[in-house]
């Protein structure tokens, strides 16, 4: 009786852990010699033979752009299949293959689905109209809830959320308060659940000064953003980072903002950065480095012993610049300041640029669990930094905001 229960128990183990649902937000620009990431979506479909369904429905050239997503899969083994779902996809009648019983089922019995890259709004617009899951939606959740794989890079990571960003370029006009319904903003297709909200693109595009109002407009506690030839890997609660470069995990559980102020502003947000084989669990809120960098030296800043690497006192004239939120962090926390200050501002007259005048200041400063690590032995630097405070508040600049130096008069 004893060993019928225990093997009852581990079936029911194994069961639950087949059935883990998987979700691979890539955050674009995906390489496909990036063979850390196309090898970990096929391994966790299942490995060699894993069919794959490919969904170039964003795309602007969806023929093009879903042949080279099949052919990557196929070289890490699986068996990948397009699927002629996308509104660009010549001499193909759309409705007619989103709503194809055949094609449909083909997708549902597949192991891992694959969302392309291109206009996010395509994705939303073709699968869930108006707000309503299509048949083929319906499939690729099918898949989802039976512990497949759904992943997805630049637009395909974008609508990852319930909630996200429909067409956003400009950060800092969304800063000012630009979050429209059905323009900047839309619902996603939720694959990673209510709690955390996803971008892409994420460091190179300077993108923290728009998920921050997203998160605040939207409730959410947790975002996680992803930068470019990386992907987030979000198996239940844990999350771990791969690729190339990392992700930055945005924690505003214990944030606040004062809405008398009318315009953006924030206090004690909790920023870190996630690099190649770090991890995170949502629930309990820990981050463990990789395992290379924990055999080097921990760097923090409140260890009697500590020795900073830096001791020079930036200012960063632009904090929505290629990864300088990141690089600001690191120098945060391997110098003696307690903090580090940097401005966000567009102070052209222009068309399209609201209030010219308004700028924000961004704050980094430590706390207590501010640590760092870093580590080269793959021969690529890579970094975690935990745990840096952020404040955001709004500014405003002189209208002209400089003139040019005139000769003294004699």
């Amino acid at each position: 009786m004893r060993r019928r229960l225990c093997a009852t128990l581990l079936c029911a183990a194994a069961l639950a852990s087949a059935q883990a649902q998987t979700a691979i937000a890539i955050g674009g620009a995906l390489k496909f010699d990036n063979d850390a990431v196309w090898k970990r979506i096929v391994d966790e479909a299942g490995g060699k033979g894993a069919r794959f369904a490919v969904l170039a429905t964003a795309a602007g050239n969806p023929a093009r752009t879903a042949g080279l997503i099949v052919d990557a899969l196929q070289r890490q083994g699986a068996v990948a299949e397009a699927v002629p779902v996308a509104p660009r996809l010549k001499g193909v009648d759309l409705q007619k293959n989103l709503h194809d019983p055949a094609l449909i089922e083909r997708v549902a019995s597949a192991r891992g689905v694959f969302f392309s890259g291109g206009a996010q709004e395509f994705i939303v617009d073709t699968l869930q109209p108006r707000g309503q899951p299509s048949e083929m939606l319906k499939a690729i959740w099918r898949v989802y809830r039976a512990g497949g794989v759904v992943a997805g890079t630049s637009a395909g990571a974008a609508i990852m959320s319930e909630q996200m960003f429909r067409d956003a370029p400009d950060q800092l006009q969304v800063l000012k308060g630009r979050l429209r319904e059905g323009q900047e903003v839309d619902r996603g297709l939720g694959f990673v659940g209510p709690e955390l909200f996803v971008d892409q693109h994420f460091l190179k595009r300077g993108r923290i000064g728009r998920m921050l109002p997203m998160m605040l407009a939207k409730g959410y506690r947790l975002g996680l953003g992803v930068d470019e030839n990386s992907a987030a890997v979000i198996r239940g609660s844990e999350v771990e980072v791969i690729g190339a470069r990392g992700a930055l995990l945005v924690d505003l559980r214990e944030a606040s903002s004062d809405a008398g102020l009318g315009a953006f502003n924030l206090k004690g947000a909790r920023l870190s950065y996630l690099d190649h084989g770090d991890r995170h669990d949502l629930k309990t809120g820990i981050s463990t480095p990789s395992p290379q960098k924990l055999r080097e030296p921990r760097i923090d800043p409140a260890a009697p012993d500590f020795q900073p690497y830096y001791s020079n006192e930036p200012f960063y004239m632009d904090m929505l610049g290629d990864s300088t939120i990141v690089s600001a962090m690191a120098q945060l926390i391997d110098s003696p300041h307690a903090e580090l200050r940097g401005l966000a501002a567009d102070v052209r007259q222009r068309p399209g640029n609201e209030r010219p005048e308004l700028g924000f200041e961004f704050r980094l400063y430590k706390g207590a669990g501010t640590l760092g690590w870093s580590s080269s032995a793959s021969g690529a630097e890579e970094t975690t930094l935990l745990n840096v405070r952020l404040d955001v508040t709004p500014v405003l600049f002189a209208q002209p905001l400089y003139r040019p130096l005139r000769p003294a008069t004699p």
